[in-house]
């Protein structure tokens, strides 16, 4: 997880369980690339432990493990 992604994370009141219910029980509702890297990312919607809506944006980096760029409450 990058140091934004934690960062809003607890800004909106998540925690890592949220994030990784959001990614493994949500589904991919976008996908974007990235204008000056052509990189892929992810925005997966789904829901927290608590049955909130949550969204992560992702993407694979270059060691082929799964990079939360953001995550935030919706």
């Amino acid at each position: 997880m990058t140091v934004h992604g934690h960062d809003e994370m607890i800004a909106d009141g998540l925690t890592l369980e949220d994030v990784w219910k959001i990614v493994l029980a949500g589904r991919i509702v976008e996908r974007q690339q990235d204008r000056r890297t052509k990189e892929w990312k992810y925005v997966i919607e789904g829901g927290t432990q608590d049955e909130r809506g949550g969204t992560v944006v992702a993407k694979i980096g270059p060691t082929g493990q799964l990079v939360i760029i953001t995550v935030y409450s919706s």
